[in-house]
């Protein structure tokens, strides 16, 4: 069977958000119109620029035992969280899983920053041989994906992309292939971030890229609306299984959707700003269609990257409705970002979840806090409601830009 014949489907969701502790809080508060952006109440807070941000709705100390959680650093808490949800909702607990034919590909974009910041904290103030001997196994970027593959017993590759805020997006796509390719049964994928810190704080403030909103923080982040001044920044983790079809029709297996297509292009135009052109994104898109089958008429709906930054929302509307042509106007377009902030690594898997789910339970989430729509966006925004997304096939894109100019598109087709 060539890789394009293999259909690859999703058995099982996982998540930790800013929303919600798991998937089924988490797609609660995205239908209800919840926010998950706070003030930040630390000292550490107090001077910056920005003292808001969306910090996961359940600490990972109040489901992680703590001796575990005290040897993984808080990205790789949250993957392993939601990875053990997804392999539950997969029905996988009970089910003797060959660790030959399973993979893990669990992306992060910056890594295991606190454990690194804190321990250079602890060389400084108390000297070297109080630096922990486990920060190493710890702030690595593929520590993440190293627990879950630890967890499960997986060898048929464990890998970790590190593509900045298309990460996550990039992982599924890592997944897609290693299935079509024979490499592997299942994988577990997605990505994970946890990086609301002072430096990294200060510095996304310091380029203008986080909203300044510090006395309404739920109204903070709003993509698509004329008054967006940036990005929220948050945490969490979104773990799928992808399995074959065949696989998973073996064992019975409940099935989401199907994983139909990627696409994945470079923009090589500049370090932070997306290409107004939006040829990359255009790019990404029309491969991810092509890659499942697909036409831009099949679309109905489209979670968007949409982070409510002033540049960025216009570029990705532009890419949207030049990659879908006449049928934009048809698609319902969300950004569940408004109600997470940007969760960087995680965004593209959390996302994902929610486009998938959208297509699963027929409805569209709103994008909240768009109180004045930029007029020119000129897309079919789901605002104050859910939308329902009617009877028939449903196909679903869910797309991930990133600093450097990496861009991910993603089609789900319902089953």
């Amino acid at each position: 069977m060539t890789p394009s014949q293999t259909r690859v489907v999703i058995t099982g969701l996982g998540a930790t958000t800013p929303v919600g502790g798991d998937v089924a809080t988490t797609w609660e508060s995205f239908l209800a119109g919840r926010s998950g952006v706070r003030a930040l109440t630390e000292d550490w807070a107090a001077e910056l620029p920005v003292r808001i941000a969306a910090r996961v709705a359940v600490e990972p100390g109040e489901v992680l035992a703590r001796v575990q959680a005290r040897r993984l650093d808080r990205s790789g808490q949250f993957a392993v969280i939601a990875a053990r949800e997804a392999w539950a909702d997969a029905g996988l607990d009970d089910v003797e899983v060959d660790g030959d034919r399973l993979g893990v590909v669990c992306a992060s974009g910056i890594g295991g920053l606190t454990t690194l910041l804190s321990n250079y904290d602890v060389l400084l103030e108390s000297g070297p041989r109080r630096v922990s001997p486990l920060a190493i196994p710890m702030l690595m970027p593929n520590s993440p994906a190293a627990n879950v593959g630890l967890e499960f017993g997986a060898r048929a590759g464990v890998h970790t992309p590190v593509s900045a805020c298309a990460s996550g997006a990039e992982a599924l796509s890592y997944g897609l292939d290693m299935i079509r390719h024979g490499r592997a049964d299942i994988v577990v994928a997605g990505g994970t971030e946890a990086v609301i810190h002072a430096l990294p704080m200060a510095a996304f403030a310091n380029m203008m890229a986080l909203s300044k909103r510090n006395d309404e923080p739920e109204r903070a982040s709003r993509p698509y609306d004329k008054g967006r001044d940036g990005f929220v920044l948050g945490e969490g983790a979104g773990l799928l299984v992808l399995e074959s079809a065949e696989h998973a029709e073996a064992r019975g297996a409940r099935i989401y959707a199907e994983l139909a297509g990627a696409g994945i292009s470079a923009d090589s135009h500049h370090i932070a700003q997306p290409d107004p052109s939006g040829a990359g994104a255009i790019k990404a898109m029309r491969n991810a269609l092509a890659d499942g089958g697909l036409d831009p008429a099949d679309v109905r709906h489209l979670n968007a990257h949409a982070t409510s930054t002033p540049v960025g929302d216009i570029a990705e509307a532009v890419a949207i409705r030049t990659a879908l042509g006449d049928a934009a106007g048809a698609v319902a377009v969300t950004s569940t970002k408004s109600m997470t902030g940007h969760l960087l690594g995680g965004a593209g898997a959390v996302e994902s979840i929610a486009a998938v789910l959208a297509m699963y339970h027929r409805t569209a989430p709103p994008t909240i806090n768009v109180d004045d729509l930029d007029d020119e966006i000129g897309l079919d925004v789901v605002r104050g409601e859910p939308r329902p997304l009617g009877d028939g096939p449903l196909t679903a894109l869910n797309n991930s830009f990133g600093f450097g100019g990496h861009n991910v598109a993603l089609a789900f087709r319902s089953v």
